[in-house]
């Protein structure tokens, strides 16, 4: 009998749970089909998960089908859960990935596929929910081929269809078909195991339409992975049963694992642990059978295991590399008073244990507790978990972006510990690493000068501590920290004494590098009515968004990009507010970038690393039998041994002036320069330049049909900046290059049109995303520009304004907002649309171009 680990996974409200409920049941796993929405589906276990309807803990079921035997493992959806969904991928034999029929691929089915490439795990692709209006068959294929793999390949039809669809994945397969007519399920299941064909299949999990059809795929093009006889394992989860005791969820990845073993591994402090299997398990939602056992192929949780953690390899199984999904918020317990601090810390490394990405950070100079999750549902769950768990009830203040640090080039740091009969001197060299290398360590240093186990335990204190920077006190990532020189004493160094020695001359470096600060980013994928698309590209913009070309289907618009988590936290509710609840946002984490408001954020946190006593950049010298403090920027006069990696520091400083590159400065252009792309447009004038803008009687672009009354005082035209920019094609085309080129490009129009129009000219632009910004009024050659407020739109502003100059002059706005029109109305004022107002700007043109060309 084959063993066969399957993860289910989708984006959440996909139907996930509701499949893995129906195939339990065809499979006869479990009597009764249970249903999310009543609450009592066999996989949703906790309380939480019943009463919210969403996954929250990855869980466990079997079940047999013939000779092949599989294990399920069902998944979260959420967003705020995936770290328990990444950390369950690494020990799948295979996949299925759910998609919604009527929604497609959604943003997190994106950061789900690429978790998929990363661990090389294949995939099987169930369509759900084909039952509902809107789904469509071909139309989901095609976006599936375009955005996920042009190999997701249709296996709903017979052996034949399969074959044909399948062939053109390869051109091994292609050579196999052209010479057999048809495909063998061994050729299919080698393909699919080779990560080659993505088989995608349709139906509904609710009505276990095409379940069954879907499952016996799974039994024929399924293979066992080769398995070795030496023994190791993989854990993937850490949990706690019903009576507090401690389960470690593993997969047997090669060998078996017998009950009252003794297993021998590494924990978390590098310490080696040998403890003995009291029990093992495998479970089918809340419900276990015990076993003697566990072979290769197998997961089960077994208990006696008290240090281990998720990501962890037992035996020959090497730990698993850094997490793909780091949390992007951080916040601060608020611990009742009548409960004990440290009791409470003691109870918030148990959670710790069960989810790593919370990561619990102690305070010890305030003797505050400090969490790091991914966002506002995964704190709720965890105030309800607390509360049910150990309790008591925690409230989370103070929620902020969890920031990074890094440096920009290399540094040696110097650590020096040398109090009364101690001594330790360790040189680290802090290099930086590409985004999302986390930190690495390695050693250079000769055992001739250092012995191998003092370097083996400086490695140690290295990887052991969170360390920080000196910016704003974040812990720090992309670096390579290697050991490149240090000194013991025969007779008076202790272990302690490299434990300070490294950590001050890590801190010593990042004292004297250049730190840079790193914040979160998410991909996010905004959807919203073309009509608002300006607004949308303009919140955008003033939120450092980075952004594509929007992808218009039917009445809606698809802008994709990515920005600081620190300005799309909150966007959501902005979008339902200004789409009138037609638009919608999905955000993904995707690492880290260089902080976009630098210097804000660390003004804003007040920082001060001098002050921080429990990370000290300083050393310790002995002189005249008693220790002295040398401060950091004086330690490299006082060091025993020389640099081990001395920069040129000549190139430093050439190298540090090539990156800062200089600020662009706007300029205004003045009327000779204004005068001067005139004629390089138009050609020299030959006459007083001034009478070129006057406006001629041979053209009249005013609308003769409207008499309007007699006013007094200059005619005004009040132009709505993004709403023209995005709705005239030229400009449109611009702004998806370079939005300010576009803006430019607007100012450069309006100044020709008002020198032949002849009337006062106002082009208002929103700045309302600009915190803390007040209204700016600038003049520019003859007309004037307004930058808006914080929470003022352009449409506020001109509304506003019409209503008070149409009391005495004739105004007119340019805009194509169907809303902001009628109320230009009701205010007395005329409204040009911007085709209109694009065939008058053409008119105008045309008429200087012509005149010019007159007095050659």
């Amino acid at each position: 009998m084959k063993n066969i680990t399957v993860g289910i996974t989708a984006h959440v409200d996909s139907g996930k749970t509701t499949l893995a409920e129906a195939i339990l049941y065809k499979t006869g796993a479990i009597r009764s089909l249970g249903r999310v929405d009543n609450g009592n589906s066999a996989l949703d276990t906790d309380s939480i998960e019943r009463e919210r309807g969403i996954t929250i803990f990855a869980s466990q079921a079997e079940f047999t089908v013939g000779d092949v035997r599989f294990t399920l493992l069902d998944t979260p959806g959420h967003v705020d859960f995936s770290s328990e969904t990444e950390r369950t991928m690494c020990v799948l034999d295979y996949a299925i990935l759910v998609i919604s029929g009527t929604d497609g691929v959604q943003s997190h089915t994106h950061t789900l596929w690429k978790l998929l490439q990363k661990y090389e795990v294949p995939v099987f692709i169930f369509v759900n929910k084909m039952d509902l209006i809107g789904a469509d068959k071909s139309s989901i294929i095609g976006k599936l081929q375009s955005r996920l793999s042009p190999n997701c390949v249709d296996f709903s039809g017979d052996i034949n269809d399969i074959s044909e669809n399948s062939a053109s994945c390869s051109e091994a397969l292609m050579e196999k078909f052209l010479s057999d007519e048809v495909l063998s399920s061994e050729d299919i299941a080698k393909a699919v195991r080779n990560r080659e064909i993505f088989p995608c299949f349709f139906g509904s999990a609710l009505r276990t339409e095409g379940v069954e059809e879907f499952i016996s795929v799974l039994c024929e093009y399924t293979s066992e992975p080769q398995r070795g006889d030496k023994f190791g394992a993989k854990v993937y989860k850490i949990s706690y049963d019903s009576k507090g005791t401690r389960l470690t969820h593993m997969k047997i990845m090669g060998g078996q694992l017998n009950m009252r073993d003794e297993l021998s591994y590494i924990d978390t402090d590098g310490n080696e642990k040998n403890e003995k299997i009291s029990s093992i398990r495998f479970y089918t939602g809340e419900k276990f059978r015990n076993a003697e056992t566990s072979y290769a192929g197998e997961v089960c949780a077994v208990t006696g295991l008290s240090d281990t953690f998720a990501g962890q390899g037992i035996g020959y199984i090497k730990n698993s590399d850094r997490a793909y999904i780091e949390p992007v918020m951080t916040y601060r317990a608020m611990i009742p008073d009548e409960k004990n601090v440290y009791d409470a810390l003691k109870d918030m490394r148990r959670l710790e244990d069960e989810d790593p990405q919370l990561h619990i950070v102690w305070n010890e100079q305030n003797r505050e507790i400090h969490i790091q999750l991914m966002g506002a549902v995964q704190l709720e769950v965890l105030t309800r978990k607390i509360d049910e768990k150990f309790g008591y009830h925690v409230e989370f203040c103070d929620g902020a972006v969890a920031y990074r640090e890094t440096i920009r080039f290399p540094v040696e740091g110097v650590g020096h510990y040398e109090p009364l009969r101690h001594y330790a001197e360790a040189h680290i060299l802090l290099e930086p690493l590409p985004a999302g290398s986390g930190l690495v360590y390695d050693t250079v240093c000769s055992e001739d000068k250092l012995d191998r186990n003092w370097q083996r335990l400086i490695l140690t204190h290295l990887a052991e501590k969170t360390h920080i920077g000196v910016l704003t006190g974040s812990p720090i990532t992309d670096m390579k920290l290697t050991l490149v020189a240090g000194k013991a004493h025969l007779k008076h160094t202790e272990g302690g004494d490299f434990r300070q020695a490294t950590y001050r001359a890590v801190r010593q470096g990042l004292r004297t590098a250049e730190s840079v600060l790193l914040e979160p980013y998410y991909e996010y994928e905004l959807e919203v009515p073309s009509e608002n698309v300006g607004r949308a590209l303009a919140d955008l913009q003033y939120m450092s968004a980075e952004f594509g070309n929007p992808e218009t289907v039917g009445g809606m618009s698809v802008i994709k990009g990515t920005a600081p988590v620190s300005e799309l936290n909150n966007y959501q509710k902005e979008v339902i507010a200004y789409t009138r609840g037609r638009g919608h946002i999905s955000l993904n984490t995707c690492g880290y970038r260089e902080c976009h408001n630098a210097e804000k954020v660390i003004a804003e946190t007040g920082y001060d690393c001098d002050s921080d006593i429990e990370n000290s950049a300083d050393s310790i010298f002995c002189s005249h039998g008693a220790g002295y403090n040398v401060k950091w920027n004086e330690v490299y006069e006082h060091m025993h041994l020389p640099f081990a990696a001395r920069n040129d520091e000549s190139d430093d400083d050439a190298e540090q002036k090539a990156i800062k590159v200089s600020k662009y400065i706007e300029k205004a252009v003045s009327d000779e320069e204004l005068m001067a792309i005139f004629e390089m447009t138009y050609g020299k004038i030959n006459r007083e330049p001034n009478r070129a803008f006057k406006k001629t009687k041979a053209v009249n672009i005013e609308d003769k049909n409207i008499r309007l009354p007699k006013y007094e005082g200059p005619d005004y035209l009040l132009v709505d900046g993004y709403n023209i920019i995005f709705s005239w094609d030229d400009l449109k085309k611009i702004a998806e290059e370079n939005l300010d080129a576009a803006r430019g490009e607007l100012i450069h129009r309006m100044c020709n049109y008002q020198c032949y129009a002849g009337c006062e000219l106002i082009l208002v632009f929103d700045a309302y995303k600009v915190k803390g910004r007040h209204r700016d009024v600038e003049k520019y050659c003859n007309i004037n520009i307004v930058y808006t407020k914080e929470s003022e739109t352009a449409d506020t502003y001109i509304e506003r304004v019409t209503h008070t100059l149409s009391k005495n002059h004739r105004v007119r706005v340019a805009t194509s907002d169907g809303v902001e029109q009628m109320i230009i109305l009701g205010n007395g004022a005329m409204r040009i649309s911007a085709s209109e107002f694009r065939k008058r700007w053409l008119a105008a043109e045309t008429a200087i171009k012509e005149y010019i060309d007159s007095m050659k």
